[in-house]
């Protein structure tokens, strides 16, 4: 005999659902606080900007009030860290864009987080590009005012802060130079904010980073973002060349802006995440704010936003190889 019995299978798938019962209650117990929504930047910084009007529309769908949790410092690796120690039960969240989840990891030795081990991706909303701006300071208004300023200014010896070291922004700095035959140094700073307070104060003449780290000094006139990447001009900036345009190319493929969660967190909490962040970026009022910052708007399934961020990862392998540089 096999030793099966009808009472004591019943038993067992008894227990099995009370168990299961048990599960879901304490997962809704424990998701009755705040959301905290990881950001890696400081305070009034484009990345931070974003994460809040997201966090203020999140709150309706998700029935729960989401708290925009400012963990800055090394290029989002401090805020990475942080979702990696983070318990997988729906609390906690990291919106971040492309640097520290395909970039950081391939420039730093030890950077206390594997994406594709630590990490589950939740859903994407947006992709946008890097731009080269100028201080108020800068007498130059184009790309070409600005090689001949620098070069008449130090003999072609200039410095670009960048938000974070070993950054898209630091690469494309030494690009910049290579292309214009500058001798151009970066200057990485913990975040946009903090440089865009040096280049208001014109204590350095030009930044590298995101349209959305620069569009609201740009369209009040206190500094001018004189060209951008990727393959066509930017919506927010329509007078605005490309780097293509004027002959810089290779760098058409668009950086992106996506949700993760701690390796482990419930799909069906993460289903709810995801459903909740296309319903938000699906509205008007949400599309056009985040395009007015320079993003475009576009919602992203998880097996999108994973396959963008391989594909992204894989370009910028390809590239710092090139480039030379070694993981520090």
């Amino acid at each position: 005999m096999s030793g099966f019995s009808v009472p004591r299978a019943l038993n067992t798938f008894r227990a099995t659902l009370a168990l299961g019962a048990l599960l879901v209650g304490a997962l809704a117990q424990a998701q009755t606080g705040p959301v905290h929504l990881l950001v890696g930047f400081p305070p009034g910084g484009g990345t931070d900007a974003i994460a809040r009007i997201l966090a203020d529309k999140l709150k309706d769908p998700l029935g729960r009030s989401v708290v925009v949790d400012n963990k800055a410092g090394a290029g989002g690796q401090i805020a990475a860290q942080a979702l990696k120690a983070a318990a997988p039960d729906g609390n906690t969240f990291f919106l971040s864009h492309d640097h520290t989840i395909s970039i950081l990891p391939q420039v730093v030795k030890n950077p206390g987080f594997d994406p594709a081990k630590d990490f589950v991706p939740v859903a994407g909303f947006a992709t946008f590009v890097n731009a080269l701006a100028l201080s108020g300071g800068t007498p130059a208004k184009s790309v070409n005012e600005y090689v001949a300023w620098v070069k008449s200014q130090g003999g072609g010896r200039g410095t670009v802060g960048v938000p974070a070291p070993a950054s898209t922004p630091e690469f494309l700095v030494k690009v910049i130079g290579q292309k214009y035959a500058l001798d151009l140094q970066s200057a990485p700073y913990r975040g946009s904010a903090p440089m865009m307070g040096d280049m208001l104060g014109n204590q350095i003449a030009a930044g590298v980073g995101s349209v959305p780290d620069f569009i609201e000094n740009h369209k009040a006139g206190k500094i001018r973002v004189v060209a951008v990447l990727g393959a066509h001009r930017q919506a927010a900036l329509p007078q605005v060349p490309t780097f293509a345009e004027l002959g810089l190319a290779g760098f058409e493929d668009m950086p992106y802006y996506g949700i993760f969660a701690p390796a482990g967190t419930p799909k069906a909490v993460l289903d709810r995440f995801a459903d909740a962040l296309a319903k938000v970026v699906a509205q008007p009022e949400v599309k056009d704010r985040l395009t007015a910052m320079g993003l475009t708007v576009g919602f992203m399934a998880p097996a999108q936003l994973a396959s963008r961020e391989q594909a992204y990862t894989q370009v910028w392998a390809k590239l710092i190889k090139a480039s030379g540089f070694q993981a520090q």
